[in-house]
């Protein structure tokens, strides 16, 4: 028996895509669990959307806080996303992508962070021995 792999996403959408917890960029590929923010641990799945406008790559991605540490210790350095879950819709090709929409839409009741917004900001010890 053999296993084949297809990604159906480029190298290119993970490079522009950030995690809307934290601000980290770097996401882990666990087999057969999914895809996580290596540094909060936020669940993220991709859907593809009913209309993709013409654009060479339309990806919805669905980011999710129940697998998410630390957010209940110190959150200075996340934002918690509303009801645990958010999308938005990605649309462009490799080196030209932009943001469509958030769902819910961004505004007084919860902002995404944006992409590396806490980079220049330590946590305390006694926050990072949790994670």
């Amino acid at each position: 028996m053999s296993l084949e792999v297809l990604d159906r996403h480029s190298e290119a959408l993970f490079e522009f895509l950030w995690c809307p917890v934290c601000g980290h960029e770097v996401f882990t590929n666990i087999l057969f669990e999914g895809v996580f923010c290596k540094n909060c641990n936020t669940r993220v799945e991709f859907q593809e959307p009913i209309e993709d406008r013409g654009y060479e790559d339309a990806v919805i991605a669905c980011f999710d806080t129940d697998t998410t540490w630390n957010l209940h210790v110190d959150k200075k350095l996340r934002h918690d996303l509303p009801d645990g879950s958010a999308r938005v819709k990605i649309l462009g090709a490799p080196g030209a992508y932009e943001v469509d929409w958030w769902s819910p839409e961004p505004g007084d009741e919860w902002e995404p962070v944006e992409r590396g917004e806490f980079d220049d900001v330590d946590e305390p010890d006694e926050v990072s021995h949790l994670a």
